[in-house]
């Protein structure tokens, strides 16, 4: 009996621990919200000392409360590494330590969630931690505590940031509305000076809106929900506009606009460029506090909004190829099979190999089959890396690859120009295979001139594949297919007389157009995946046509294309004319 009670109490005890436990973490959980969100305000004010002293106490209290053996505790580690070694660098970067801070409370969040399984009627109830917030905040503003009211509003953030997603996921009308009270309060106390009476408002706004979501009041969904990008870079526009013309008060109604259209659009954005996301977060208050403080610094604020507009465009804008473009391809790597094909056939006749021409048409065909298996395995393999990986970082990689090729292409078709080359190439390449006397051989070289184009063609299709609309690539396809078809049979029976100088100078023209655009669309690509970096150019137009954006990061390698492309056709012209110099010698 005495062992019974004994298991008994050790059961009773060690399941109350447990819970104790879990509820203690869960509390110690809530104070390393409020850590980071100290630093994060600390951050802004370059205090660095208080950043390293939040930190210094949210490492003690996280390596007593994390489980070990969790993969996202691992993650939370990591992030807060990264915290410390940017505040380890000798020139601190703020926004580098203020992006490092929010990613460690975004990695702390999916930790509290993996340790605590979301119940949704629980998770609702955790909203109530805000009240108090709310409560405390109130009167700091009504005792015009001003300097204490901002370090509140920012664990106010902290417990919102923490509890957010369950808002988010109900109600997208009642997180744009919590959202939005939020940064007008923001506004309301980084003004110089703070407008007391607007943050008290905004307060209220935000007690309500809480309040209604809680209570169910406000769980449907808004029905200006359809927002895009395009809007708020529109009203970005709009704003600058705006301030050109001294007109601060529209200026402003347009970016508090934004405040209400963004719970809807930041999803895209925070997917594609998180540092962008904590930009348009933190930096849209801010320009409406420069424009509405009594000490206004316009300037600065036409700056910020000029920066985000840009940058935003960049993130919503696709440059796309065309029809045109699909077509272009096809018939420069079309044509120039069927000169090769022509010019075989050609040589055959007037070396009295007539009879060996089903060799050279059979080569065509294997060339063709080839051509095709290889585009269905291309096609599935890059299917199966799209759907692990970035979709952006497929498209830049496959579309620098494509550039070179177009750069080695386009110097061959240069050289070929000039009609003696042209002629030295196809001597060359069929002497050989007359020379050994195998049938064999001729089918080979048919099949390796063909399938090289075929090749060729693929590549430059699957760089421009993903930023192309799959109708315009069938019509571009289907168009050059047709005209070559005609222009087959044009070839094949009066060779001699296709002008084939004229047809080198202008696909040699077009490739290194095509080259550009691609250049600019891949590099752009590389930037959406978050594998390059992205420095805005003020004075740099954005051109969809040839794929110019205004970023160094896409401007240098295509001014080092165009500086390569002039020195290669220098080159290629200086040597033609030193060996016309010596053959008429």
């Amino acid at each position: 009996m005495y062992k019974k009670i004994c298991l008994l109490a050790f059961v009773f005890i060690f399941t109350m621990g447990f819970y104790l436990n879990k509820a203690w973490a869960a509390e110690n959980l809530d104070d390393l919200y409020i850590e980071i969100g100290d630093a994060i305000m600390k951050t802004k004010e370059a205090d660095w000392d208080s950043v390293q002293a939040n930190l210094d106490k949210f490492t003690k209290q996280w390596n007593e409360v994390k489980d070990a053996d969790s993969k996202k505790a691992a993650v939370v580690d990591k992030k807060l590494n990264l915290v410390k070694n940017a505040l380890m660098q000798s020139e601190k970067d703020a926004a580098a330590v203020g992006e490092s801070l929010t990613a460690l409370s975004k990695a702390l969040d999916l930790y509290q969630k993996e340790q605590n399984p979301a119940d949704p009627k629980k998770e609702k109830e955790k909203l109530n931690q805000l009240f108090p917030f709310i409560d405390e905040l109130e009167k700091m503003i009504q005792n015009d505590q001003l300097e204490e009211a901002k370090t509140k509003y920012h664990q106010l953030l902290s417990a919102w940031t923490a509890n957010e997603v369950i808002v988010r996921t109900q109600s997208v009308f009642s997180y744009g509305e919590i959202e939005t009270q939020l940064s007008l309060l923001r506004i309301s106390l980084s003004q110089n000076p703070p407008d007391s009476e607007k943050a008290l408002k905004s307060l209220e706004d935000l007690r309500t809106s809480v309040d209604n979501f809680m209570s169910g009041k406000s769980v449907k969904k808004s029905a200006g929900t359809d927002y895009t990008l395009g809007d708020v870079t529109g009203l970005l526009e709009k704003s600058v506009q705006e301030i050109k013309d001294n007109n601060l008060s529209k200026a402003s109604e347009y970016l508090n606009k934004i405040l209400i259209i963004w719970p809807v659009v930041e999803g895209e954005v925070r997917t594609k460029d998180f540092s962008l996301y904590n930009r348009m977060e933190n930096e849209i208050p801010a320009a409406i506090s420069l424009l509405e403080s009594d000490n206004k610094d316009v300037e600065k604020a036409q700056a910020i909004i000029t920066e985000l507009s840009k940058r935003l465009h960049l993130l919503s804008s696709k440059t796309s190829y065309t029809y045109m473009d699909a077509l272009l391809i096809l018939l420069r790597e079309g044509f120039e099979a069927l000169l090769i094909i022509a010019g075989l056939l050609a040589f055959l006749k007037k070396t009295n190999h007539a009879d060996k021409q089903a060799w050279i048409w059979g080569g065509v065909l294997c060339s063709i089959i080839a051509s095709a298996i290889l585009a269905v395995v291309m096609n599935v393999f890059f299917s199966k890396i799209t759907a692990a990986e970035s979709r952006e970082y497929i498209e830049g990689i496959i579309g620098i690859v494509a550039v070179l090729m177009m750069l080695t292409v386009g110097a061959w078709l240069h050289k070929k120009t000039n009609i003696a080359h042209w002629n030295q190439y196809i001597r060359d390449n069929i002497g050989k295979a007359l020379a050994k006397g195998s049938l064999l051989s001729m089918a080979m070289l048919s099949f390796l001139s063909i399938f090289r184009e075929g090749a060729e063609t693929i590549i430059f299709y699957a760089g421009m594949a993903p930023s192309m609309d799959f109708s315009q690539l069938i019509i571009g396809i289907g168009i050059a297919f047709l005209i070559l078809v005609v222009l087959g049979i044009v070839i094949i029976r009066y060779s001699a007389a296709i002008p084939i100088r004229p047809f080198f100078m202008f696909a040699t023209i077009l490739i290194y157009i095509l080259s550009f655009k691609m250049l600019g669309i891949s590099i752009h690509a590389l930037q959406m995946a978050n594998i390059l970096p992205t420095h805005s150019l003020t004075n740099v137009p954005y051109v969809e046509l040839i794929g110019l954006y205004p970023t160094l990061e896409t401007l240098l390698p295509q001014i080092l294309l165009i500086i390569l492309i002039i020195g290669t056709t220098t080159y290629l012209n200086k040597a033609s004319a030193g060996e016309k110099s010596s053959v008429s010698k």
